[in-house]
């Protein structure tokens, strides 16, 4: 089996795929993913006692990365760090840490890969559909216009804080994830033990369209994007069939043989959540992932039955 690295460039001192976040629930089924396929990973971690195979970083101080020369010659950077949108109020501390661990943190990357003499050729930056803003009905591709709101605004700075690997000609691609859903901490994971209970159901009037994508087929579009040379900018790394909340809500019930008999309230999650419940819960936004599917991306579980089955086996 070839290796990343050898697909791509063989000729690459390093080799390395160099990975920001992989402690979180993409990240690991990531850094395993690239291990599986014989490629070498960089973690960058906040940790000041890093071990083997990781790399100490503060984004927030000046110095950034503590041995920027360790990542030379390396293959490609996947930067998947961000404090959580969704199940925090939106404070105004809770905004800067939002941004900080987004905006900062990729500009902090791209001008140091940028600074290295012979840089990665790619960078891949998650994202979010969150860019698109509260869309209703309206189908959106990478080609919609961004929307409005705190969170579109935060996404909008996050992808063009990698400007500066763009100027020195590293191809870089926004993924811009919608909810995955797989088994682990994330969203999924927050709402089961209520579902469990029986105690689980829509939120507000469950009209609004949520975009998806199974953690498998996250994993592979990030691999796919990383082997896929020609493919640059933004790209939804969502399933092809979004559902309602209502949809999801159903379908979730059905799969864990529970009743699914009580909504929140939008009223009732806003005065609990504010903001956020507007922007990440009660917002709709019906991506599809028309770049994927053009360069001939397959997804293995392309519906939401499918998608929580393999979720919840």
């Amino acid at each position: 089996m070839q290796t990343v690295n050898e697909v791509l460039e063989p000729g690459r001192t390093n080799g390395a795929v160099i990975v920001s976040g992989a402690s979180g629930m993409l990240g690991t089924v990531l850094r395993r993913a690239l291990t599986a396929r014989g490629t070498p990973v960089l973690q960058l971690v906040r940790s000041a006692r890093a071990e083997a195979g990781q790399i100490g970083w503060n984004p927030g101080a000046g110095t950034g990365i503590a041995a920027p020369a360790a990542l030379e010659g390396s293959l490609a950077a996947i930067h998947l760090s961000g404090a959580s949108i969704a199940g925090h109020r939106w404070t105004t501390a809770y905004r800067r840490e939002l941004v900080a661990s987004r905006v900062d943190s990729t500009r902090a990357l791209a001008s140091m890969l940028a600074g290295l003499r012979e840089p990665p050729r790619t960078l891949i930056v998650a994202s979010a559909v969150g860019i698109y803003g509260d869309r209703g009905d309206e189908l959106l591709d990478e080609s919609s216009a961004a929307g409005s709101g705190f969170l579109a605004e935060v996404c909008r700075a996050w992808e063009a804080a990698a400007q500066p690997a763009r100027d020195a000609g590293i191809r870089v691609v926004h993924a811009r994830f919608g909810v995955v859903l797989g088994a682990g901490p994330g969203t999924l994971g927050k709402m089961l033990p209520i579902f469990r209970l029986g105690l689980g159901g829509r939120l507000g009037s469950g009209r609004q369209w949520m975009s998806w994508v199974s953690l498998e087929d996250a994993i592979s579009a990030l691999l796919f994007a990383l082997e896929t040379t020609q493919m640059a900018g933004a790209a939804n790394v969502t399933s092809p069939c979004p559902v309602t909340n209502a949809e999801f809500t159903r379908v979730l019930a059905e799969q864990l043989k529970r009743p699914a008999m009580f909504p929140a309230p939008a009223f009732a999650l806003r005065v609990a959540l504010g903001q956020m419940a507007d922007e990440a819960l009660l917002a709709s936004q019906r991506a599809l992932p028309a770049k994927l599917l053009a360069a001939g991306f397959e997804f293995k579980n392309p519906t939401i039955e499918q998608a929580l089955r393999a979720a919840l086996a």
